[in-house]
């Protein structure tokens, strides 16, 4: 009897021990699932992360991009729907006597030069603005003597000039978009850089001594006609003096023209040129200055 009471309590023993292992063998289990998940989930957060970081790298945006270089872009320098007159003007005039220039000698002239040049724009968009200007210039060259020499001795050069007078007027049209970048975040100063469609058109007549005939002065006259056009990028600066007054200076840079000319000799002989160019570098005869109302 004591023999099977052993028994028994051998075969308890040993039904716990295997139950005890086999709930150890099912913590153990769930504990490696849960730490799977975990790292799974990990995992698919790092892939989602890299994911992000890729396209954030291969797709940036074009406002992203300016805001990177320093641009800003949501700071409003012109409102939309504003409406900006404005021009220029300018009045020029010279007298030489007896003045020398490089080689030109004996120069006696006198003349002058007025520009205006009205403008309109509109903005149909924040920091943009399209407009048009219009221009008109009357320039008179009066020169009643000069002498250019080259060399000296019977292998020199000489050309004097006794007369000449021109007087010519030019007209323009331009067509413009100018997209505005403040500085900083300034509300005050800003950069610009102007596109131009321009037409233009002028009329001289020209005077000029042609020596003697028969003890009397011969003379020989010439009308010209041009008509251009040209595309150019023109880059200044701005700055708003009040709320609602700005003063701008501005340089050609880019500039791509076609000219045509057209001239009749003594209204018998005449003649035709055609003239295109691209030129790409600073203009400093093409400086300009303005004053604009923004209303």
């Amino acid at each position: 009897m004591k023999k099977l009471y052993t028994l028994l309590l051998l075969v308890v023993l040993s039904f716990t021990a295997t139950a005890q292992q086999t709930t150890d063998t099912k913590i153990a289990t769930s504990n490696e699932a849960k730490a799977a998940d975990v790292k799974a989930a990990a995992d698919a957060k790092v892939v989602a992360e890299v994911a992000t970081e890729g396209a954030t790298a291969t797709e940036v945006t074009p406002d992203a991009g300016r805001k990177g270089r320093g641009i800003a872009t949501k700071d409003e320098f012109v409102a939309r729907g504003q409406w900006t007159i404005g021009g220029s003007a300018s009045y020029s005039v010279h007298r030489n006597q007896d003045f020398k220039l490089l080689v030109i000698d004996n120069i006696n002239s006198e003349g002058y030069t007025f520009k205006v040049s009205p403008m309109i724009a509109f903005a149909p968009c924040k920091n943009m603005s399209v407009g048009v200007r219009f221009g008109y210039a009357r320039t008179m060259l009066s020169l009643d003597s000069a002498s250019l020499s080259f060399g000296e001795g019977d292998s020199g050069v000489n050309i004097d000039v006794d007369m000449f007078h021109q007087i010519k007027h030019t007209y323009t049209g331009t067509l413009f978009w100018r997209p505005y970048i403040p500085l900083g975040h300034s509300k005050r100063f800003a950069l610009f850089a102007e596109v131009q469609l321009n037409l233009s058109g002028s009329q001289a007549k020209n005077v000029m001594d042609n020596g003697m005939v028969d003890i009397y002065p011969d003379y020989r006259g010439s009308y010209v006609e041009t008509f251009g056009a040209s595309i150019g990028v023109q880059p200044g600066i701005m700055a708003f003096l009040t709320n609602t007054i700005a003063f701008e200076v501005s340089v050609g840079m880019f500039n791509v023209g076609y000219d045509r000319i057209t001239q009749i000799r003594n209204q018998v002989d005449s003649g035709t040129t055609d003239a295109a160019d691209v030129n790409f570098k600073v203009n400093l005869l093409d400086i300009g200055f303005g004053v604009s109302f923004y209303l």
